[in-house]
């Protein structure tokens, strides 16, 4: 069975306009990552929605965790804004124990040529694939359980909180 992959957002997907010097949603820049990436597996793309994930609503992520819990595929990537990664993975968590859900994201843009989110996307399509039933955040090569996890807003990297 095909992994899942949703598509809500985030640095990831955000391009730069230069007349105006700001960041924006076009596309998401999934399939083409895939492609470079030469990915050989399986999967089905969904784009839920395409915001920054500080104007990511509760209803946004009970939108989210529907969209999970329907989905035929029990192997799901989410591809989401790092500023509120860990919210989300925290309802997804308390809610949906027999699926294996990874969320990633980006710091730097994929646009920008120089962002880490083609390793995290592989990163967690690795991991999707291996770990057992439970939700997790994949960032910089390393997997953490969505109860154990915080991002350090000094450094810019995800970290276990205990």
């Amino acid at each position: 069975m095909p992994i899942r992959l949703f598509v809500t957002g985030g640095t990831f997907d955000k391009e730069y306009n230069e007349l105006t010097g700001k960041l924006f949603f076009k596309d998401t820049h999934l399939r083409e990552m895939l492609d470079l990436g030469r990915c050989k597996v399986g999967t089905e793309i969904q784009t839920l929605m395409m915001i920054d994930s500080l104007e990511m609503t509760d209803e946004d992520r009970k939108g989210i965790l529907e969209q999970c819990r329907n989905a035929a595929e029990d192997r799901i990537v989410i591809t989401h804004g790092t500023d509120t990664m860990e919210e989300t993975a925290h309802l997804l968590g308390k809610e949906l124990p027999d699926k294996t859900i990874v969320l990633t994201g980006a710091m730097v843009p994929y646009k920008f040529g120089s962002s880490d989110g083609l390793f995290n996307l592989g990163s967690a399509l690795a991991f999707v694939q291996t770990l057992p039933h439970g939700v997790y955040i994949a960032m910089n090569g390393r997997y953490f359980h969505w109860d154990n996890v915080r991002k350090n807003r000094k450094t810019g990297e995800f970290e276990e909180i205990r």
